[in-house]
C-alpha cells in the first residue's frame, strides 16, 4: 500500500502573470482619473455645505 503513491501535477504555486497575456481596449490616463477623483470632491464639499 506504501507503493500506491499519486503524484498530482505540478502548479505554478500561483504565480501565474495575468497582465502579460491581458491586454485592455480602453486605455484611460492617469491625469485623468486625478481630475475626475478631485471633481467628485469639490461636487461632494459644494453638496454638504448646500449650494
Amino acid at each position: 500500500m506504501a507503493n500506491d503513491k499519486v503524484s498530482m501535477p505540478q502548479s505554478g504555486g500561483g504565480l501565474i502573470r495575468y497582465f502579460d497575456e491581458y491586454k485592455s481596449k480602453i486605455v484611460i490616463d492617469k491625469k485623468w482619473i486625478l481630475v475626475a477623483i478631485g471633481v467628485l470632491v469639490v461636487v461632494e464639499i459644494l453638496l454638504q455645505r448646500g449650494l
